[in-house]
């Protein structure tokens, strides 16, 4: 199902994933409008998509996502909401009132903008870490969406997620101000890389100044699954497509979907060593703890 001459919002349009999935949709789609939504659109991305931009109007909504009134005017005429933009910390440095205003009220905004303006599809970005680990660090190998896990979230950054994801699920066919229906989905992804990546820089910024030598900052045993920026930015153009199908719509509303690939399992700073390893890095065996103040930022993807 084609998305276009559909208006479509993505918040976040200026992030890692925000800006791939943008030219995506200027690229497979031919939808009538796309809107930028973040808190400033630099003129360099909107200038990146002028090759691809064709037909369809790019509009630019700078404002705060906690700002419910800033979001009915960007979500006015729109069919479909893609919510990137979040918080993320992972270091317990900033103040969970922050965190949780624009994961989990900046979420719920937007939802109820949606209702409001009658906007049928939401398609909102979650992430690996709402799954846990579980008091015990059990792995989970080869699991599902269906797979059963006893999970007890312990930082501030999944517990709002988690929370911002089970609010994007039950609003899963709301009824509209029309009398429409709201159809919602949540995509966990896992540690997603590609170019631009800020967490990839950090961690190159930190080995040339540790003369091209990269911290290790995890055991080698724990594996994660790295996933491909585009690759998740498909996911999402999917996940809106079935969304507006008639026949598929019932079947993917109120879910939520793992996004990896095919790239292999290994652990964080193992895959950094391997995409780094070409440009002279080598990488330390002893493992150190990160910098607080460098892993935090405000994220939209």
């Amino acid at each position: 199902m084609s998305l276009r001459g559909d208006v479509c919002v993505v918040t976040g349009a200026c992030g890692f994933l925000g800006k791939r999935l943008v030219r995506l949709l200027l690229e497979e789609e031919k939808a009538s409008e796309i809107r930028l939504l973040d808190r400033d659109v630099q003129t360099q991305v909107l200038e990146s998509l002028e090759d691809c931009r064709g037909e369809t109007t790019l509009s630019v909504f700078e404002g705060d996502i906690r700002d419910g009134d800033f979001l009915r005017k960007a979500l006015r005429g729109a069919s479909t909401v893609f919510h990137i933009a979040s918080l993320i910390d992972v270091t317990e440095s900033m103040e969970y009132s922050e965190m949780y205003g624009v994961n989990v009220k900046g979420t719920q905004l937007l939802l109820e903008a949606c209702i409001q303006e009658n906007v049928v599809s939401f398609i909102y970005t979650s992430t690996v870490e709402v799954m846990g680990p579980n008091p015990r660090g059990e792995p989970i190998i080869n699991g599902t969406e269906d797979t059963v896990y006893n999970t007890t979230l312990k930082f501030n950054y999944s517990k709002t997620k988690k929370e911002a994801e089970d609010r994007t699920l039950q609003a899963d066919g709301e009824t509209l101000q029309n009398g429409g229906r709201l159809s919602t989905c949540a995509l966990r992804p896992t540690y997603i890389y590609g170019d631009g990546c800020r967490f990839l820089l950090g961690h190159m910024g930190d080995g040339i100044r540790n003369k091209n030598v990269l911290f290790r900052m995890s055991v080698p045993e724990a594996h994660v699954n790295p996933v491909y920026v585009g690759n998740v930015a498909f996911a999402h153009l999917q996940a809106a497509r079935s969304l507006k199908d008639p026949q598929k719509r019932n079947a993917v509303g109120g879910r939520f979907y793992y996004l990896s690939d095919d790239t292999p399992p290994m652990s964080y700073s193992d895959f950094n060593h391997v995409l780094m390893s070409p440009l002279g890095f080598s990488i330390q065996d002893k493992l150190v703890l990160p910098c607080p103040s460098r892993f935090v930022f405000f994220k939209t993807l």
